[in-house]
Order: structure tokens, then C-alpha cells, then sequence
């Protein structure tokens, strides 16, 4: 990923905070006839020495997981994508100055890599379907439990999938959030998104923290 160093967030607990806040992960792995992706939702033991580990599961209809399992220790890349919002420059002060402004895009974005080992026990399987629909359902005021469902129905859908569990090796932040502007520009950036975009609270608050504007 390419990273200008005012980009780069290396602080491990907010890398693991946006994969938690945005769990749905582009799996990334080389096949056969190159590259191969799928969207599918994370589980992050945090307390795993040094970096942690992602757990998931796959589809066993979904042909990725013999590549993996076929692979045995060739690394995988998983991208989280975090909050993101198209920045105008007519919210700049530059542009009111000297008109030498560009649009861009603002984000935040988590790239892990790693090794991956394919699950197929069903003790595994069901645990990792129990903590994700736990994590997912934990906030709701009458939450949906695995135990909901019938025992045999469960158990049929366990057979259809195949767990992952994923050794972070490496770690890459990038937040993108308007801090190689100057001060100007950045406060015109959180004004115009809390003005013209009021579905983009995040990055409203990302650009203030990022961009030294809360303490003014």
C-alpha cells in the first residue's frame, strides 16, 4: 500500500479498532489464474502475541478455501475499508486563494497480512458462528442467539462451511483524513462534510482529530 508518512497510523489498538468497527474484510489470495476476493465478516482475537488473529469462515461451495488449504503456509491479504467521504475543493481556503486545488477522497483503511489455516472441525465451526452472531446481536435490545434456531438446522449449516483462522504478520494503517492540508483547508473539509454530507459523522471526526481541530 502505498503510504506518504502524514498518512501512516501504526498504533496497534486503532487498527484493531476499525477492524472491529468495520468487520467486513476483502479476503484477498493468488490462485491458479491469479488473484482471488471475497467479502466476508471477521472475528479479531486481539490478545493474540504479537499482532493477533482473524478468524472466518467460508462457504464450502466457495472454491477459496482448497486454494488456501492447497497453499498450506502462502501468505493472504485482508483489506478493511473504515469511513470514507469525496472531499470538494470548494471546501478549501486555498481554492479562495490562489485556485490551485484538486478533489480528492478522504478514508481510513486497515491492510493485514498473513498465514492462514483452514478449519474443518465442527466444535470450531460452531464456536466461531456462535462469538460472530454474538458480536453482531450483543446490541440489540432482544438479540437473535444460534440457539434460536433448531439444533439439526444448525448443525446442517455447519456442514456447508469451512473455518479460517488467519496469523497477523503485519498490520498496515492509512488515514487519509485531509492532515497534509494546511489548517485553513482542513477546518473548510469538517465544516463542508458536516454542512453537505451529514451522513459522514466519522470522518467529520476523524478529520478534527487528525487535523489538530478539536483543540482549537
Amino acid at each position: 500500500m502505498y503510504q506518504p508518512p502524514h498518512f501512516q497510523e501504526t498504533r496497534q489498538d486503532v487498527l484493531h479498532g476499525l477492524i472491529r468497527a468495520h468487520p467486513l474484510g476483502l479476503l484477498i489470495s493468488n490462485g491458479a489464474e491469479g488473484p482471488v476476493a471475497n467479502a466476508i465478516p471477521f472475528l479479531l482475537d486481539a490478545e493474540v502475541p504479537p499482532n493477533g488473529r482473524l478468524r472466518a469462515h467460508l462457504a464450502r461451495a466457495n472454491p477459496q478455501w482448497r486454494l488456501l488449504a492447497d497453499s498450506k503456509a502462502s501468505p493472504v491479504l485482508v483489506v478493511f475499508q473504515g469511513t470514507d467521504a469525496y472531499v470538494t475543493p470548494s471546501w478549501y481556503e486555498t481554492k479562495r486563494e490562489t485556485g490551485k486545488v484538486v478533489p480528492t477522497w478522504n478514508y481510513a483503511i486497515v491492510q493485514v497480512r498473513g498465514t492462514v489455516t483452514v478449519i474443518e472441525d465442527q466444535d470450531w465451526l460452531a464456536q466461531q458462528i456462535s462469538d460472530l452472531t454474538v458480536s453482531q446481536e450483543a446490541a440489540r435490545e432482544a438479540p437473535w442467539a444460534v440457539t434460536d434456531a433448531p439444533a439439526s438446522f444448525i448443525q446442517s449449516q455447519i456442514k456447508g462451511i469451512v473455518g479460517l483462522e488467519i496469523e497477523i504478520t503485519d498490520m498496515q494503517g492509512k488515514w487519509k483524513v485531509s492532515q497534509n492540508r494546511p489548517i485553513a483547508d482542513r477546518s473548510g473539509v469538517a465544516e463542508g462534510l458536516e454542512s453537505e454530507d451529514p451522513n459522514s459523522p466519522d470522518m467529520v471526526r476523524l478529520v478534527r482529530s487528525y487535523g489538530g481541530l478539536d483543540d482549537r
